[in-house]
């Protein structure tokens, strides 16, 4: 018995730790703020996208008013990672790019989410200055995986999410389109040190289709394509027969 409420504490301490802010988001008001003000959006219970049904089993996240309109009238809304923007290269280069990846989603019709944790609060398409403050960050930053997400928000820090994380955070809200570089996979010599990215896991954990530019060429693509078809996860190439790695378009690896 003792076993069964220590479960429940800790699930109930995690569920608080996610819930920093309760201010209800009031009808795609503009300029909604969150405790600290300044900051664009609003921070709202999260809700099923397009269903108008509160979602009680996670937290509040502060959504852009542009990603929340997005969602609430069914338009295109794509997440995006914010790693490669903490740790992927230096900062001006950084912002710069960040910003470049958001107008191409744009460009093409659809809306941009960036997602990153900002002060132990996820933000879901960050403003500006808040996208700049993530780059300038850079590696002080925390890498956030799955793992890493209530100690992140229980002791309000800061950091860019991952593949895994970014997936978490865009279900939750109702974004099912993720794009991104390269996802992590499973390490050569993976057999034996099983250090294998959660990346994958959350692949076959969590509905939301990941589009990139395929494992990063150092991993063992083989077998990480094997961990994939374990895990359930569908993978599918756009006019190509091959598996691409990252920033080289042809690899032995063939999907099926």
């Amino acid at each position: 018995m003792s076993t069964k409420s220590n479960a429940i504490s800790r699930l109930t301490n995690l569920r608080r730790h996610f819930n920093i802010t309760k201010q209800a988001s009031k009808g795609g008001n503009e300029g909604g703020r969150n405790e600290g003000g300044g900051n664009e959006g609003s921070v709202h219970e999260n809700t099923s996208a397009g269903s108008g049904r509160e979602n009680s089993s996670v937290g509040s996240i502060k959504i852009s008013q542009e990603v929340s309109t997005a969602l609430s009238n069914e338009k295109a809304v794509v997440a995006l990672e914010s790693t490669i923007i903490t740790h992927g290269m230096p900062y001006p280069q950084n912002f710069e790019t960040a910003k470049e990846v958001e107008a191409i989603v744009k460009e093409n019709g659809a809306v941009p989410a960036t997602v990153a944790i900002l002060d132990g609060i996820p933000c879901i398409g960050p403003t500006k200055e808040e996208l700049e403050r993530v780059a300038k960050l850079g590696a002080n930053a925390r890498k956030i995986s799955r793992r890493d997400i209530a100690h992140v928000v229980a002791t309000r820090s800061s950091g860019g999410t991952t593949v895994s994380a970014t997936m978490i955070f865009a279900s939750m809200v109702g974004i099912s389109v993720f794009v991104t570089g390269g996802i992590g996979g499973v390490h050569r010599n993976g057999e034996n040190t099983l250090d294998i990215s959660s990346d994958l896991t959350e692949l076959g954990r969590t509905p939301v289709a990941v589009i990139s530019a395929g494992v990063k060429s150092i991993l063992d693509i083989p077998k990480t394509l094997e961990y994939l078809e374990t895990q359930g996860v569908c993978v599918a190439a756009y006019k190509t027969d091959d598996f691409p790695a990252f920033y080289t378009e042809k690899m032995a690896s063939r999907k099926d």
